[in-house]
């Protein structure tokens, strides 16, 4: 089983509902839903554009997916998180926008943001001692050819190489897809996520996902709303 600290839109946000139905899966509920129909693609092209995401579900990564070290428990974990959870404060998210990354399309950070980055590097930092050290084939997984020395540094010290100067807070709507596909789907999502980027964003809870077995998608567990508030 592998846990993972992540971002997810509140429930009651229109960019939940909508980020859901583009991957076509609630990892809240488990369940499958169907996928919006998108000019010049067909419903397979979606289907198979959006797999990636769709494992994982709709997030922000903010500790990358982990196993659980020699001597931690799940309840260990729940524990500490409840107590992290309770020392945040809500904020609001920079204004997100529909972009490219490398080649997949996510939604990203306009700008930075302080109190997200300070957030991020302190969820990595705490929980750090409940991650297993990742074995050789994960390593080399995550060791590409792009990694500069920074990146593969934080990848040996951390289990992952984007996080602390190498984090830059997305949710990923497509995994990668050739510059063709990104021309034409990329002003289709624009219109299909605007309403939702409209209205204000916050980040005023940490979603615990979780993996069950190897390659099962990954199903939000529980919510732990920032400050003294009970977990959902």
């Amino acid at each position: 089983m592998r846990y993972a600290l992540y971002f997810a839109p509140a429930a009651s946000h229109t960019l939940w509902s909508q980020g859901n139905v583009w991957l076509g899966r609630d990892p809240e509920s488990g369940h499958t839903l169907a996928q919006p129909t998108v000019p010049r693609f067909s419903s397979y092209e979606i289907t198979a554009h959006t797999a990636a995401p769709r494992r994982y579900g709709l997030h922000a990564t903010i500790k990358p997916p982990f196993h659980l070290a020699d001597g931690r428990s799940a309840a260990d974990l729940l524990d500490q998180l409840g107590d992290f959870a309770a020392r945040q404060t809500a904020f609001v998210l920079p204004q997100l926008e529909v972009a490219l990354l490398d080649d997949f399309v996510a939604l990203r950070a306009h700008a930075r943001s302080t109190p997200l980055h300070a957030l991020a590097d302190a969820c990595v930092a705490e929980f750090d001692t409940f991650r297993a050290p990742p074995d050789a084939a994960e390593l080399a997984r995550r060791q590409i050819d792009s990694l500069d020395a920074a990146a593969t540094a934080r990848l040996k010290r951390w289990g992952y190489p984007h996080v602390f100067d190498g984090f830059e807070f997305h949710m990923s709507l497509t995994g990668g897809v050739p510059t063709a596909v990104q021309e034409r789907l990329l002003p289709w999502l624009e219109s299909h996520f605007a309403p939702a980027l409209a209205v204000v964003c916050e980040f005023d809870s940490l979603a615990l996902y979780v993996e069950p077995t190897p390659g099962q998608p990954f199903r939000l567990e529980r919510r732990y709303p920032f400050g003294n508030g009970a977990a959902k």
